[in-house]
């Protein structure tokens, strides 16, 4: 891509307009074939509610990429860019395979680190220390946390496809104004992808993208994320899609230590998530879900101002971004979620929980 606006613009129509177009299809195939998401247990929805919304994403996504690289082929070579979408591909089916059959949390888990080090050992992960084992184990943290914390957004109509649009518009931003036209295409197709599946996925949800869709946003993401290149230093650089994924980070910590400080295994599934402690402390479904999107774009403009400031600045506002996600975070911990009595003890699923 050479960075021409209307190309953008093109990009994410298309890949809106394609996936917006194919999730009805998919939602008559679901029906038809009986691959819904039942209601029981600890999900709260009341009725059965279609899988495989993460198959339109796929698709618009896979396709706008292809195209891209077959039009204007990346500076770095097409190679790349097929490997990694490959990857995500596989992560995608072993999602699919999840949601209708139920895998293991630790296969899942294998397959996440494997996509990892093939992403590490392609060249493409972090280089914050030199010392090689280490940033291994970064590129590890970094890939299987947002994939998974991406998978746990998807508790609740609407919230993980609009904090991946989110998520995505502010990697764009950034990748953009650093010039980096490839990495602002693929992010600005990502958007499109998910802002087309939304429209059938934002309460009352119609689809459910379920694990097949989530992992794959949240690998694609954490790729972009760790693409981007600044100037400032190497820690600075890290922490840039850091915050750009804050959201989504906060959600995962916030459910992992609360479930700890409950005597909770952090595995298992929960109603749990910053989206139901604001249901609980009285917001609905959809105010619920357009507050966390109100945050997440605050954080992005905040980010995107962050990537362009100098070093000095830069750190004061990580700062008080820091202290402000602590703060929220600590409110949160705060509301009741876990009452006597109630186990949870499927395994934890971004489907399985949605409102």
């Amino acid at each position: 891509m050479n960075g021409v606006w209307w190309e953008y613009v093109l990009v994410l129509s298309g890949t809106m307009a394609l996936c917006a177009g194919l999730t009805p299809f998919l939602i008559a195939y679901a029906t038809q074939a009986k691959l819904l998401d039942l209601p029981g247990g600890h999900k709260s929805h009341e009725q059965a509610i279609p899988y495989l919304g993460g198959v339109a994403i796929v698709v618009a996504f896979s396709s706008a990429a292809v195209v891209m690289s077959i039009i204007q082929p990346p500076h770095s070579g097409r190679t790349e860019l097929l490997v990694i979408l490959g990857i995500a591909l596989a992560l995608s089916v072993v999602g699919l395979i999840d949601d209708l059959k139920e895998l293991s949390p630790a296969w899942r888990l294998v397959v996440e680190v494997a996509a990892a080090v093939a992403v590490w050992a392609f060249g493409n992960g972090t280089n914050m220390t030199d010392i090689q084992v280490l940033d291994l184990g970064l590129t590890v943290l970094w890939f299987v946390g947002i994939t998974n914390a991406f998978n746990l957004l998807d508790n609740m109509d609407g919230l993980a496809a609009g904090l991946a649009a989110i998520t995505s518009l502010t990697i764009f931003a950034i990748a953009t104004n650093n010039g980096q036209f490839l990495v602002a295409a693929l992010s600005i197709g990502l958007a499109g992808c998910a802002v087309g599946f939304l429209r059938h996925n934002f309460h009352p949800a119609q689809i459910y993208m379920g694990d097949g869709g989530a992992l794959f946003l949240g690998f694609v993401i954490a790729y972009l994320g760790i693409k981007l290149r600044f100037e400032g230093g190497r820690k600075l650089s890290a922490l840039i899609p850091v915050l750009a994924c804050s959201t989504a980070v906060l959600d995962t910590t916030l459910v992992s230590v609360s479930r700890l400080i409950a005597k909770r295994s952090p595995f298992q599934g929960g109603q749990d998530h910053i989206s139901h402690r604001l249901v609980k402390v009285g917001l609905s479904v959809p105010v619920a879900v357009a507050t966390i999107y109100l945050g997440a774009i605050s954080v992005g403009v905040l980010t995107f101002v962050i990537s362009s400031a100098d070093p000095g600045s830069a750190w004061v506002l990580i700062g008080l971004v820091g202290i402000a996600l602590a703060l929220v975070g600590g409110f949160l911990l705060t509301v009741s979620v876990y009452p006597d009595g109630l186990e949870h003890d499927s395994p934890m699923s971004d489907h399985s929980e949605d409102s």
